[in-house]
């Protein structure tokens, strides 16, 4: 079995995270402080709690991802399709707590 680094390149962290990803079911997660985050899709799960505790000085508990397929589109008579991402929800400490809407 491959060992995990527990260490990773500090400038490649910011890059993981693409956006915080604020759909229906993402803002009801957000009472159960599981923040929802689309990422790169290549990271890993010890890659994006490093990048989140860096970028947001909390503690995570838990990462789950998910990768999605790439949807059906159509428009008229050509098909086509969405490009595919990769979905992280993070459960953070009970104390922490990230500010995805400042001053509303």
């Amino acid at each position: 079995m491959a060992k995990i680094p527990t260490e990773f390149d500090a400038r490649r962290l910011p890059d993981i995270i693409r956006r915080p990803l604020v759909n229906e079911k993402a803002t009801r997660m957000l009472e159960l402080n599981k923040y929802t985050f689309e990422v790169v899709k290549n990271a890993t799960k010890p890659e994006v709690k490093a990048a989140i505790e860096s970028l947001f000085s909390v503690k995570v508990m838990k990462v789950n991802t998910h990768l999605l397929p790439a949807a059906t589109r159509r428009v008229g008579k050509f098909a086509g399709k969405r490009s595919q991402y990769k979905r992280a929800i993070v459960t953070l400490a009970p104390n922490d707590k990230i500010d995805l809407f400042p001053d509303v």
